[in-house]
């Protein structure tokens, strides 16, 4: 799929490993309208702190990132490099340096290799080309085992409307965001408002929705650039039916991209929806069904595939929520396991474990206590997730 105005080039610039592409650049013909939302961590790392000063004009026409080092908690030096990279970039270009975004994912406290940027920036300018989407998704990746990207077209206005979207993360996540990065182009023309206001309710919809480890990052952004070049009509007006079907799109692609980061997971081998129903309210529903995904012995007997719904709900009782444990029921898939507070016995425990055997599966709860209704989709803890992250700098 090619869409109009974009172009994308990656290198194996040895910042981190040899022989492995680790930059990436999205450039736009003309300035995009552009929105971001970024890490709610607050040791941010210099990448982020410069996008989100650049990001009050509203707009962007290239987004530099790398992985293999996160340039984060790197002091005024950092600050320094990530300007100067931003700098190499946009002088190749011929744009304005605020024009440039900068991204970074890997390790935390180590300084950017700088000269890696220097030397590879003409050959990662030159290779700009329409088809190269897919190799700047796996440009961006570190511990994760897939690239992940999708494609939508859809009519807007009246013209074809293209949309693609990457995204990378496998560990250290958690809402509200996480070390997820997510790029979105699209040619449509929108509106800095329209577009800001899709971002961040599609955003809380999907990668605020989903929990790998519980750990929030301090690098982690999703940035959608629109650069008008479908020529549809203006969208400039939430109430409009084109604001609808823009937010629409948005809404599916943010969603898919977040299920391939559970999916992927580090060490995960399942992905498991919690969904928390009969709350007072939404927010408590949200917030009892977070404390379930993030339960590390929850995680671990999803991957033991051990029906242990004790440890379920344990885990509601410390939310914070209040709710009457006599009231309860959960279920496994269509498997009711707990009935009014009390296990339903052996039989139900081995349908139970049955589902989990599977690679996806949904865990229901029902407070019976009100119309809130939240989910969040979380994974299982294996033995690799431990084996990853106990030797990730090395």
């Amino acid at each position: 799929m090619i869409i109009k105005g974009f172009s994308f080039s990656a290198v194996a610039a040895g910042i981190k490993y040899p022989d492995r592409l680790d930059l990436g650049l999205i450039y736009s013909d003309e300035p995009a309208v552009t929105a971001g939302v970024f890490t709610t961590n607050q040791v941010k790392a210099a990448p982020v702190l410069i996008d989100i000063d650049r990001l009050r004009q509203g707009r962007s026409q290239a987004i530099l990132v790398n992985s293999g080092c996160a340039n984060a908690c790197t002091g005024r030096n950092g600050m320094n490099d990530a300007l100067t990279s931003g700098r190499l970039a946009a002088e190749e270009l011929g744009i304005g340096e605020e024009m440039v975004l900068l991204s970074s994912t890997g390790v935390i406290g180590m300084p950017l290799n700088l000269e890696a940027f220097r030397a590879h920036m003409k050959p990662l300018v030159n290779g700009l080309g329409p088809d190269n989407f897919e190799r700047v998704a796996r440009a961006i990746m570190t511990t994760d085992t897939v690239a992940k990207t999708v494609y939508r077209s859809e009519v807007i206005g009246g013209k074809e409307v293209g949309f693609m979207g990457m995204a990378k993360g496998a560990g250290m996540i958690m809402p509200n965001m996480a070390t997820m990065l997510c790029f979105i182009v699209t040619d449509a023309r929108i509106s800095y408002f329209e577009l800001n206001q899709a971002l961040k309710a599609g955003v809380a919809e999907s990668f605020n929705r989903i929990t790998i480890d519980g750990d929030t990052s301090t690098n982690d952004m999703v940035l959608v650039m629109a650069n008008g070049a479908a020529g549809n009509d203006w969208i400039d007006d939430v109430s409009r039916d084109d604001y609808t079907a823009f937010e629409n799109v948005l809404d599916s692609m943010l969603k898919e991209l977040a299920m391939k980061v559970v999916r992927d997971g580090e060490g995960a081998t399942k992905c498991v929806t919690i969904r928390v129903c009969g709350a007072k309210e939404n927010v408590e529903a949200e917030i009892m069904a977070r404390t379930i995904a993030t339960s590390s012995l929850v995680k671990t007997a999803f991957f033991g595939e051990d029906a242990n719904w004790g440890r379920i709900i344990a885990a509601m009782g410390r939310s914070g929520v209040r709710f009457n444990p006599e009231h309860v029921d959960i279920a496994f898939g269509d498997v009711l396991l707990v009935r009014n507070g009390v296990g339903l016995g052996p039989d139900a425990e081995q349908a139970a474990t049955e589902v989990l055997r599977g690679d996806t599966f949904t865990v229901c709860i029902d407070l019976k206590d009100g119309n809130g209704c939240e989910e969040v989709i979380t994974c299982d803890f294996s033995i690799d997730y431990v084996k990853i992250n106990a030797d990730y700098r090395t």
